[in-house]
């Protein structure tokens, strides 16, 4: 069963011998391309924050509400895309920690890429004030950068109903290691008009559920060493 700390009240969480873990699923609201919805990353950050829940025995975990808009600047010139910027959303994430005192620790499941230097300097700070925070990063060993097999193969294993398949067309192919400074410049409709960097063509359910498993592995690997 996956507590939600929206749904229950104050005096749930008031047990100072048994202090909960929160869990924070972080994502974005931005472009994943023509085939897949704007809260894409905030999905997938969900459905392993919840796997973390369900697999953890160490402790009380609870899912908090997620963090669904970022920053995302980079994906500024498509529609529907809202960012908050990285400076101002790294002081989100410190004052969120701050504020759950009452808590034993934070685990901050991040699903979005362009939050990983914002995310990280926060958690630097806050761990220098001595607060239990971790932050984590789904890494996948040539995975496509975004929109691509990957994250659309993840969305058919988690919402399928959402994924227009039918619209679905390669974008860049290069490694992300190649278009970078053109995408720090210029942002990622520079160097895609489409908004895909990979080929979300080749996406199955399948591989999807298998990514999935093998990060939630890492995840619960993660939080094993950090909590022990």
């Amino acid at each position: 069963m996956i507590r939600r700390l929206g749904e229950g009240t104050w005096t749930d969480h008031w047990k100072p011998s048994r202090r909960p873990l929160l869990v924070v699923p972080i994502g974005s609201c931005e472009q994943h391309g023509p085939h897949l919805p704007l809260d894409t990353d905030t999905r997938i950050a969900q459905a392993l924050a919840a796997s973390l829940i369900k697999n953890f025995d160490s402790g009380e975990l609870l899912l908090t509400p997620p963090l669904g808009i970022s920053a995302s600047a980079e994906h500024a010139s498509f529609p529907g895309t809202l960012s908050i910027g990285a400076a101002v959303f790294e002081q989100v994430v410190i004052e969120l920690v701050r504020s759950a005192d009452w808590a034993a620790g934070i685990v901050l499941v991040n699903g979005h890429g362009g939050n990983r230097v914002p995310v990280e300097r926060a958690v630097r700070l806050l761990q220098n004030e001595q607060r239990r925070v971790l932050s984590w990063w789904p890494h996948i060993p040539d995975g496509d950068a975004h929109a691509g097999q990957a994250e659309t193969s993840m969305m058919l294993a988690i919402s399928p109903e959402l994924v227009r398949m039918q619209a679905a067309e390669p974008g860049r192919m290069e490694p992300v290691e190649e278009l970078i400074e053109e995408m720090r410049a210029h942002g990622v409709g520079a160097v895609s008009p489409n908004g895909v960097l990979g080929d979300p063509r080749r996406a199955t359910a399948s591989h999807g559920r298998s990514l999935l498993t093998r990060l939630s592995i890492d995840l619960l690997a993660a939080v094993d060493e950090w909590w022990e």
